[in-house]
């Protein structure tokens, strides 16, 4: 794909959705934390509705360390991989509580030092939380971006690598967002539907249902 057609789709995007927001819901850095660390291999919808019981009950690094291990698990037992998260978030919590004064950090080293927090979750985090340029590739932003011919990799670290030097940085911002949107709704993995995707003539998707 051509860098005009790269910058039309943006724009598209730009156009219909100037402020786009992830589906999570937060009110805090660390409550954001916290839900992207559960997102992993489970939906949005199960985490915001576990997080909704639980960030009334803990939703600090104190309280989650008062809460403890076992109760943690509780709250949490209906995503997947709940004993392995459960831990990584009581081990950050200690670290942000003790080495970062309670703070989540704001660049790459210190969040990637985290338990359980990868360069996925890190890019999310820098990019809505500071507002890094960052683009993190999960399983959505990695399909569309194969599918429609945007930037093709064999793996999520080949395509934000590409992704990172052929999207404009007035649209990084949003573009993580926007891809995660689209490939959740419009150009899912199981059914594409070409009828009403915003970017129907510009994609190079050889297999497009008219």
């Amino acid at each position: 794909m051509n860098k005009e057609k790269r910058y039309e789709i943006l724009s598209l995007f730009n156009i219909k959705y100037p402020k786009p927001k992830i589906e999570l819901i937060f009110s805090s850095d660390f409550e954001l934390l916290l839900s992207v660390m559960l997102s992993a291999q489970s939906t949005d919808t199960i985490v915001n509705k576990t997080t909704k019981i639980l960030f009334k009950i803990a939703n600090t690094p104190e309280s989650i360390l008062s809460l403890g291990l076992k109760c943690l698990k509780n709250y949490i037992k209906d995503i997947g991989l709940y004993n392995t998260k459960a831990l990584n978030i009581i081990r950050s919590s200690f670290l942000i509580l003790t080495k970062y004064n309670g703070m989540v950090p704001n660049n790459r080293i210190e969040l990637e030092s985290l338990p359980g927090v990868g360069r996925k979750t890190s890019n999310v985090l820098l990019n809505i939380l500071f507002k890094k340029k960052t683009i993190a590739v999960d399983r959505h932003v990695f399909r569309v971006s194969n599918r429609t011919n945007f930037a093709k990799g064999k793996n999520v670290k080949e395509v934000e690598m590409k992704l990172m030097k052929v999207v404009p940085n007035i649209f990084k911002l949003n573009f993580h967002a926007w891809f995660v949107l689209h490939g959740r709704y419009i150009c899912t993995a199981r059914k594409i539907q070409c009828n009403i995707c915003l970017i129907f003539k510009l994609c190079e998707f050889n297999k497009k249902k008219v």
